[in-house]
């Protein structure tokens, strides 16, 4: 249930993350931060 919750967040958080960035190179910093912040949730 936490796993799911947690997964549920960070595609929330990605979403807006990627959405609010301009470049390529933004949305490649944004998806490696969120891949950070779901690896040390786990």
């Amino acid at each position: 249930m936490a796993r799911n919750l947690i997964a549920a967040l960070a595609l929330g958080l990605f979403s807006l993350t990627v959405t609010a960035c301009n470049t390529v190179e933004g949305a490649g910093e944004d998806l490696q931060s969120v891949s950070r912040d779901v690896d040390d949730a786990t």
